[in-house]
């Protein structure tokens, strides 16, 4: 089935790697707006430049004009709206780029949607679909041993960050409810893989450990999360837009729930035991680095998503085991410095965190 595509947040950490799924399958064309702010990397898809099926926008999806000039453009059958604001940290700081980008973002990303949708004539309207992708972080957080989040559980977000998305969800439901505005929402778990931003617990964890630095951990590192493969979950959302059913919510993860201390003390023990030496890396325990700070305001304690209903109706469930994605995860790091250190010079507030997650 041929389809074209609109992704906003394309060069993005899952937006690219998503983008990059989908430009194989026969058929489809992929429409990519984004911004361009430090989270997203140009470098990251610059080789899809020569295909012929594929078009990139350098675009705020707060303009209104420029968004609604694309659309009427390109005339997508499909929207994936993955373009926001995402670090925690960053929200507690500075909130206000997180109320832009990801509520009036996606208010503008929907009545643009909505005016587009209900001028197509039947067969493209019956096939159009507006898709988001959203964060488990919405539902708040758990107790050790309380049962995982499902796609029922109540909204509880903790930080401005959480709070905008879970905004997002609410709206989104909104035009579906009152304007017919045809729906898919996800909820994601933590992702990791490579050309992940270095500010995430994986990838600044890898390179305070090449770079021989300190790894600030906040408050005890027992805050539990469940990660998932980016290659995991852009399947799932691949699997979404071409089954999901209108109006439904499915929650993507891997049961793969681990304390930040114990991914980073895995991080650490993998390095060592196979990378230190070719990769000319500190031969001291780099479990030695770690060092504990503060914690920060409101950090939840546990994230955890059932997937049963996407197994169940979609068939999908994550395939990439832990220790062998995150050794390939941190190979990828060790051969590409180059990547991570021109993006730490541009910003070096990304490598000089207070903690990590």
């Amino acid at each position: 089935m041929k389809k074209k595509i609109l992704v906003t947040g394309g060069a993005g950490f899952i937006g690219s790697s998503l983008v990059k799924q989908l430009i194989k399958e026969p058929g489809n064309t992929i429409i990519n707006i984004d911004k361009l702010t430090y989270a997203g990397n140009y470098e990251t898809i610059r080789e899809l430049e020569k295909l012929g099926n594929y078009f990139f926008e350098q675009v705020d999806i707060c303009d209104e004009s420029k968004v609604s000039t694309i659309i009427k453009k390109y005339k997508p059958s499909n929207i994936i709206h993955l373009a926001a604001e995402t670090h925690v940290d960053n929200s507690i700081d500075s909130p206000r780029e997180f109320l832009f980008t990801n509520i009036f973002g996606t208010f503008n990303l929907l009545n643009l949607s909505l005016k587009y949708w209900n001028e197509l004539d039947f067969k493209p309207k019956q096939d159009f679909r507006f898709q988001y992708i959203s964060t488990d972080e919405v539902y708040g957080s758990l107790n050790k041993n309380e049962k995982s989040f499902s796609e029922l559980s109540p909204y509880d977000p903790s930080s401005p960050y959480s709070a905008t998305k879970a905004s997002a969800d609410h709206l989104i439901r909104a035009w579906g409810k009152t304007f017919n505005l045809p729906y898919i929402i996800t909820n994601s778990s933590n992702n990791y893989g490579p050309f992940q931003l270095p500010e995430k617990l994986i990838p600044l964890t890898i390179i305070k450990i090449i770079r021989n630095e300190e790894i600030p951990i906040y408050g005890d590192g027992n805050q539990v999360r469940d990660w998932i493969h980016v290659e995991d979950h852009v399947r799932a959302l691949s699997e979404a837009m071409l089954n999901g059913e209108i109006g439904e919510t499915y929650n993507v993860g891997a049961t793969n729930e681990r304390s930040n201390l114990e991914v980073v003390n895995l991080i650490c023990e993998i390095i060592d035991t196979n990378f230190s030496k070719e990769k000319k890396i500190p031969s001291k325990n780099s479990k030695e680095l770690i060092s504990f700070v503060g914690d920060r305001p409101a950090h939840d304690i546990r994230y955890s998503l059932s997937t049963t209903k996407i197994l169940n109706e979609l068939n999908w469930e994550a395939q990439i085991e832990f220790k062998e994605g995150l050794t390939n995860t941190i190979k990828w790091y060790l051969e590409n410095k180059e990547w991570w250190l021109n993006i730490i010079e541009k910003n070096s507030q990304i490598i000089s965190r207070k903690g990590i997650n």
